[in-house]
């Protein structure tokens, strides 16, 4: 299967996701009791240079069509999300005819209580944005997503879902622009100037984010991301002024490099088998009922995102392939090849013995579950009409402690 990104798109799409992975037999060391077997099943890969996505199908359950949700890129673009610094929260709280409201909500971000400032507010924080969710829908918002203006580019640290019409509520990110604090703009937008360009943070700082939880550790993952992006659109020949690489590689922000045209270049490059005829390979990834992705960078596998059906896998597919892009652009040691039978035993490998869990009663339960190898990161969704998991998010273990417990990877919904 590693030659597939030498055959024609069309071809590769057609047997990447039209042959379902039937070997049996593939079962973690843990074996049945620790870990669902079959839960999900893993198709023949898409290649492109360095990268290789494995599409994953819901084995025995049914895609259960459109969901509820608003996206992050959605809402902020129709205006129905706004996201400001902490200092403008008192222009943002729904009157209510009494007095004592709480202006925001503490989301626990922090293991402790976020104090009721004097006066109704504070001022801004490097770790803490206020968004308002003025649409009808309930708002899902991913870890690594990013958001842009402001007094800094900032990443969400964690998924969460925001209901409908709520008031504001204090959400948990980090910088990802360290260089700058001096307001750009009084709200913030999405990452990308159109669908085709947008992205979120690439896995390397994304699990910063999500596993370290410490802006120092996010900040460097930012810098060595950013230095890795820069090499990687360096023209051979030199521009006057522009220290060798073409354009001005100097920024700080990780979100200003992603929308280099050089960088982007790039980055549309290294995914062009899977983002030529865009439509083509997400009606194929319908057709099959597919519902995330087994990531691979240099033959080693570094991130899983599974979503509750075909539909939330589409609306994120462009932002997550740009980010397992750029990562793919980073310098490293290549591994052997990868076959099916590899990403199968990723996905079926006991996902943790730590568990936390966190979230909003009556609208989401968001757990962390971390093993000897591995973190899961499961949201799910306590809605009316719902309760079942939309997103899962399984990494690779890298540059951080692990504990040695196994408890199962979370079983998929079965929609009737």
């Amino acid at each position: 299967m590693r030659n597939l990104g030498r055959i024609g798109l069309a071809g590769a799409l057609l047997l990447a996701l039209g042959v379902f992975y039937r070997g049996s037999g593939v079962e973690a060391a843990g074996g049945p009791r620790d870990v669902v077997v079959d839960a999900y099943r893993v198709l023949p890969p898409i290649e492109s240079g360095n990268l290789l996505l494995f599409p994953v199908v819901a084995a025995g359950s049914q895609a259960p069509g459109a969901t509820p949700f608003l996206t992050l890129d959605e809402g902020i673009k129709s205006g129905e999300v706004e996201v400001t610094e902490a200092g403008r929260v008192r222009g943002l709280v729904r009157p209510r005819g009494t007095t004592g409201v709480q202006p925001y909500q503490d989301d626990r971000y922090r293991n402790d209580a976020i104090p009721e400032p004097q006066g109704g507010f504070r001022g801004d924080e490097v770790n803490t944005l206020v968004l308002v969710n003025h649409s009808d829908k309930p708002l899902l918002l991913l870890a690594g997503e990013i958001v842009t203006g402001g007094k800094q580019d900032r990443v969400i640290a964690k998924d969460r879902i925001v209901p409908a019409g709520g008031d504001p509520i204090d959400l948990g990110v980090f910088c990802i622009e360290p260089g700058r604090w001096t307001a750009s703009s009084e709200t913030f937008g999405a990452s990308g100037k159109s669908v085709a360009h947008s992205f979120m943070v690439q896995p390397t700082v994304r699990q910063k984010a999500m596993v370290a939880k410490d802006q120092q550790q996010v900040w460097d993952s930012v810098r060595g991301s950013i230095a890795q992006l820069d090499v990687a659109a360096a023209p051979s020949a030199s521009m006057p002024g522009t220290g060798g690489y073409g354009y001005d590689a100097g920024t700080t922000s990780y979100a200003q490099t992603m929308q280099n045209s050089a960088v982007s270049e790039k980055v549309d490059e290294a995914a062009a088998p899977v983002m030529q005829a865009r439509e083509q390979v997400l009606n194929k990834l319908r057709d099959e009922h597919a519902v995330g992705v087994v990531v691979a960078v240099r033959g080693e596998i570094v991130w899983a995102d599974l979503f509750a059906g075909s539909d939330l896998l589409a609306r994120y597919w462009t932002k997550l392939v740009r980010s397992y892009a750029a990562e793919s652009l980073t310098s490293g040691e290549t591994r052997q090849a990868l076959t099916v039978a590899d990403a199968q035993r990723f996905l079926n490998a006991p996902s943790g013995g730590t568990e936390t869990s966190e979230g909003d009663v009556g609208v989401y339960r968001y757990r962390e579950l971390r093993s000897d190898s591995t973190e899961t990161f499961v949201l799910e969704s306590l809605l009316p009409g719902t309760g079942y998991d939309v997103h899962i998010s399984k990494l690779k273990l890298r540059d951080v402690e692990a504990h040695i417990q196994r408890p199962r990877l979370p079983r998929p919904p079965i929609y009737r």
